[in-house]
């Protein structure tokens, strides 16, 4: 029979079906969307969706509606790419049928996820009209898909000046209400909001800020409140923009809506995506940023992604799949300081966005709502208890956390009649601080600053304060630092690959901002401060996309491996990275290093993996039928591969007492001719050995293997997991490994 009668028979069974069944309000009404997973691959032979569609229908319980309602309003989604599958309207009664019935492998309820400049660019070493950036034409021609809040396409970030039409692949939608949103710069926009207002408008900021910050455009006399002036630009600012909204007003992100809109992307022809969204750590085959990122790479695009902010503690990294490139977050040299005068004399740099030029010197009252009151929540200073304290005039000091949002703290000390504030980070946080647009004339200071003031308060009866604010400062030498706040390895689903892989900037970032940001002041900016990985991501998500332009024949792992293993292990003082503590950042902190663009570009040598070779990997984590669901092919696990054995630009293992030996094979990208020696920097009680130890190129795409063996060489280390490196040098380049140890008993 032929395939489309076939399913139109299928089709009007299920209608007839549907229609001698009795109506059920009360179900219908409890009804969720689920993601359902489907074990047959016929869905990639459709070549137009509307069969697709029927297919998927086929499979669905009849629907106890009337006979005129249309069944295929069971379907949300249809999806051609990222899943071999379909999202679904069903009541729980529904999905257990849908459950039992042959060719189904799960059906589950969708998860919710979440949506976690002017100087950041020079501070990665991209000068406008110079050198390396100006070469490659500052990623002009590549297109950038963006899946977040929507954007606001009137920002001047977004204008099309300098920018060509889009390139003829490019099959996209603009799907705004008003016909002149999109332009040369912004390409695409499109919403996939089940429940969203029916526009790729931005209610949120996220998604405007992140635009920008990977790709938006120069924008002269950027600042926030005349602070951080300057041109404002994405990391690739003559890149076109695709946004696609997945993601509500408070930054809830559906499952459905996320698989959808990627499904678009790589259809519509982007070259790179950027996701700052993530989900708790799960199994990659119920991991809905892992199976789309698979996809993506299939189709040749690397997604960049964020690590997560449930930083500092170890093992609370998201997207930790090999497949993708996850960020982790960094400060940058650009202080927007705010210095806290006591009245012994002593100064404590801190940081704010809104400086008030005519602020005075003169030392305040100054009053910590915590130091005698049995309130628990009066130090992070609440609305209720600074009810219950004098702080007309006075500068407060307030701790944060208490579930209560920065900004928030100062506007409830402003209502309460306070004159400044002062907020001290939680010990976790140490010296990270943030630079935010605050309501009145505040500073943001460390952990450790914090108990000194607190100390000076308890010493005097009477204790005063006040601010000199000092603008925007560079040169901070111990930039960059990883911020407190960005997720830590191991991860937990795939502890044999050291993630991040990354960090990059991620604290104060000045990009757009949807709607005028404002305070008590009559100035305003259309430009705001973030932090987050959701900062650093598309700071990486442009980085891949100028290496891309100018290595358009670069596998995604081949990007990927070019940005890991030129990354910068020193800060701007030549010592080593540090942590927000202020000692030796691990490699669970920073992954490979801190981004470095211009050596990215020409990394010497690349450790290539292309898509079928991670499924000996997947098999030995998981079996055949959920490797088959990730790769979208059916297979049969009968060999697999160590975590370690994957051709990763870095290694990660837990060493016992016996002997572990893995290979590599590098691609050579550089010089035709060219030879690189070995440099081992061993873990702690760990002996490496490398074979050989020089490798010899005599062209270009000249492939060569080494082994590493890896030995315990003391037993009794007082160390969770130690960690060291493996260096690759020629006379132009070098190509480094990080390597983590994980010391088993």
């Amino acid at each position: 029979m032929d395939l489309k009668l076939l399913l139109s028979a299928i089709f009007t069974l299920s209608l007839y079906s549907s229609a001698i069944q009795a109506s059920n309000t009360n179900q219908q009404s409890n009804s969720d969307i689920y993601i359902v997973h489907l074990e047959s691959f016929h869905g990639q032979l459709f070549s137009d969706l509307d069969s697709l569609q029927m297919w998927h229908h086929s499979f669905l319980p009849p629907k106890k509606t009337s006979l005129n309602d249309s069944a295929s309003s069971h379907i949300i989604y249809s999806f051609r790419n990222v899943l071999n599958g379909f999202a679904a309207r069903l009541t729980p009664d529904e999905a257990e049928l849908l459950q039992e019935t042959e060719g189904i492998i799960s059906v589950r309820p969708q998860r919710l996820l979440h949506a976690r400049t002017t100087h950041s660019t020079h501070f990665m070493g991209l000068h406008q009209n110079l050198g390396f950036w100006k070469s490659i034409n500052y990623g002009k021609g590549m297109i950038i898909g963006f899946l977040d809040t929507g954007i606001t396409p009137d920002h001047p970030s977004f204008y099309d000046e300098g920018v060509p039409p889009p390139p003829a692949k490019w099959k996209g939608k603009c799907e705004f209400n008003f016909t002149t949103a999109c332009n040369n710069k912004l390409i695409g926009a499109r919403y996939f909001q089940e429940f969203g207002n029916g526009t790729p408008l931005d209610e949120n900021g996220h998604g405007t800020h992140v635009a920008s910050t990977a790709a938006g455009n120069f924008v002269s006399g950027a600042n926030v409140f005349g602070l951080s002036n300057g041109t404002a630009s994405g990391v690739a600012p003559l890149a076109h923009v695709a946004m696609y909204k997945v993601c509500d007003a408070s930054a809830a992100c559906s499952e459905g809506d996320t698989f959808a809109a990627m499904d678009a992307a790589i259809e519509d022809g982007v070259d790179v995506i950027s996701i700052s969204i993530d989900d708790i750590s799960r199994p990659f085959w119920e991991d809905s940023i892992a199976l789309c990122s698979f996809t993506a790479i299939q189709n040749g695009i690397l997604v960049s992604t964020t690590a997560g902010n449930m930083g500092p503690e170890h093992g609370t990294i998201a997207n930790g799949a090999p497949w993708h490139l996850t960020v982790g977050a960094s400060t940058t040299d650009r202080k927007l300081r705010a210095t806290v005068l006591l009245g012994n004399s002593e100064e404590i740099d801190g940081e704010s966005a809104f400086q008030p030029e005519d602020f005075s010197q003169t030392l305040l009252p100054l009053v910590y709502p915590g130091k005698s009151s049995s309130d628990l929540m009066a130090p992070f200073c609440n609305a209720e208890s600074l009810k219950n304290i004098n702080v007309k005039g006075k500068i407060v000091f307030c701790e944060d956390g208490g579930k209560i949002n920065r900004l928030d703290k100062g506007h409830f000390v402003k209502d309460a009649g306070g004159a400044g504030m002062i907020l001290m980070n939680e010990e976790p946080q140490g010296f990270t601080i943030h630079a935010e647009p605050h309501v009145l004339p505040a500073a943001h200071i460390s952990f450790i600053d914090g108990l000194k003031i607190k100390a000076y308060i308890n010493s005097t009866s009477t204790p005063v304060a006040s601010f000199l604010f000092k603008g925007t400062i560079f040169g901070d030498d111990h930039a960059p630092a990883v911020a407190a706040f960005s997720s830590r390895g191991p991860f937990p689903e795939s502890p044999g690959i050291l993630k991040p892989d990354i960090i990059g900037p991620g604290i104060s970032i000045l990009a757009a901002s949807p709607t005028s940001v404002e305070n008590n002041t009559n100035k305003k900016s259309t430009f705001d401060t973030l932090s987050g990985t959701s900062m650093s991501c598309p700071h990486l998500s442009g980085v891949v996309t100028l290496i891309k332009s100018a290595h358009p024949e670069w596998s995604p792992s081949a990007i990927k491996s070019a940005i890991m293993t030129t990354a910068d292990l020193v800060n701007l003082g030549n010592n080593p990275i540090e942590d927000e503590r202020g000692l030796r950042a691990d490699f669970f902190a920073t992954g490979a290093g801190h981004v470095n663009p211009l050596r990215a570009n020409d990394p010497g040598l690349i450790y290539d993996i292309q898509p079928n070779e991670y499924i000996p990997y997947l098999c030995g984590l998981y079996p055949s039928r959920a490797v088959s669901l990730i790769v979208l092919q059916q297979v049969n696990c009968s060999s697999t591969t160590p975590e370690a054995e994957l051709n990763y630009p870095s290694f990660s293992i837990r060493l016992g007492s016996d002997l572990q030996a893995y290979t590599r094979t590098v691609t050579n990208v550089g010089e035709p001719i060219s030879s690189y020696t070995l440099e081992i920097v061993p873990p702690q009680g760990v002996d490496v050995k490398v074979e050989p130890s020089t490798l010899h190129f005599a062209e270009m795409y000249q492939k060569k293997t080494y082994q590493v063996t890896f030995n315990r060489s003391i037993s009794n280390i007082n160390a969770t997991f130690v960690q060291g490196f493996v260096k690759w040098t020629s006379s132009k380049h070098f190509v480094r490994s990080p390597i983590v140890v994980a010391l088993v008993p």
